[in-house]
């Protein structure tokens, strides 16, 4: 069986944002075994798993991915939403817009140190519309 919810995320400031929690209190039915995948339909932020332990791994992955793609270059063109237009586009197409995670026991079946993230690319963003399709 096949299964879809939209769930929207609140307006969240740029960076790593754990989003764990919301995705599990918006999704109290799960099957026993199947597979869940969370897709954003944006182009400037993206979903990714990650380390949730130590809020010192969100300040580095931001630091090394602003320094990588720096906003406000002369070389980008497409900049009508502003400074952070293409860079964000560029992020999103190197972390991806999806995640798949296995269900177990009606819970997803994250590692002990995982966690669902919001890789938020903008500087003033919008809410975000997730896709979830559960597989059971």
């Amino acid at each position: 069986m096949i299964t879809q919810k939209f769930i929207i995320l609140p307006p969240f400031k740029r960076g790593m944002q754990l989003i764990t929690h919301i995705i599990e209190q918006e999704l109290n039915d799960l099957p026993e075994v199947g597979m869940i995948n969370i897709f954003i339909r944006h182009t400037s932020a993206s979903i990714t798993l990650n380390e949730n332990a130590d809020p010192l791994v969100r300040n580095d992955f931001n630091n090394f991915i602003n320094k990588l793609i720096p906003d406000n270059t002369n070389y980008f063109t497409h900049i009508e939403e502003g400074y952070d237009d293409m860079p964000s586009h560029i992020k999103h197409s190197m972390f991806g817009s999806s995640v798949t995670i296995p269900i177990s026991n009606y819970s997803l079946n994250l590692g002990v140190w995982q966690g669902v993230y919001l890789l938020e690319f903008r500087d003033y963003s919008k809410s975000r519309n997730l896709v979830v399709t559960i597989y059971s």
